[in-house]
């Protein structure tokens, strides 16, 4: 399956809203309001036009992926890092690699930008794929009981977790 990656362009919206709704509708850990956290982070200051893509397909979206900032913080240091969340593929589009796409590619344009890392709260069995591992073995702790192993983070170059450590921080827009 042939598709396009580019940059999100504020025409594409209501589209984009209406396929993350699809997308988590019936996703059983999600509280089916992914495309509500999307509009508000796109008005924030975490918000990083380049690193919010869509998928397209025959002149459709059939994808979206967005990377936003965010921050690590211990009792001496606070580490800008990025959120990945969400990832999203139309049903009938899922299960054909489109998200490891967007996920490679949003991976690809952060580290051009110069991030050097991403912290995420997914499915263990599909992030790992690649690359993250479990975001406590960086000394990563995340604000709200989870399982460990849903936690995640990577490194865009190696090393550069390694004198990070410390509480994720996200933009108030995740807790509104």
């Amino acid at each position: 399956m042939e598709v396009t990656i580019r940059q999100e362009k504020p025409s594409d919206y209501n589209a984009v809203f209406e396929l993350i709704a699809s997308a988590f509708e019936t996703e059983k850990y999600s509280d089916h309001k992914e495309q509500f956290l999307v509009d508000r982070l796109r008005k924030s200051n975490a918000f990083i036009p380049e690193l919010s893509l869509v998928a397209e397909y025959e002149n459709k979206i059939v994808g979206h992926v967005l990377l936003t900032k965010l921050k690590i913080i211990n009792a001496l240091n606070q580490f800008e890092s990025l959120a990945l969340a969400p990832v999203s593929v139309l049903p009938v589009f899922q299960r054909n690699g489109i998200g490891g796409k967007l996920i490679k590619e949003a991976h690809r344009r952060a580290k051009e930008l110069g991030y050097q890392s991403i912290v995420l709260l997914g499915h263990e069995n599909y992030y790992p794929k690649f690359g993250y591992q479990r975001a406590d073995l960086f000394g990563i702790e995340f604000p709200f009981d989870v399982p460990k192993e849903n936690c995640m983070a990577i490194e865009l170059t190696s090393g550069t977790l390694k004198e990070v450590n410390g509480m994720v921080e996200y933009p108030k827009e995740f807790n509104e």
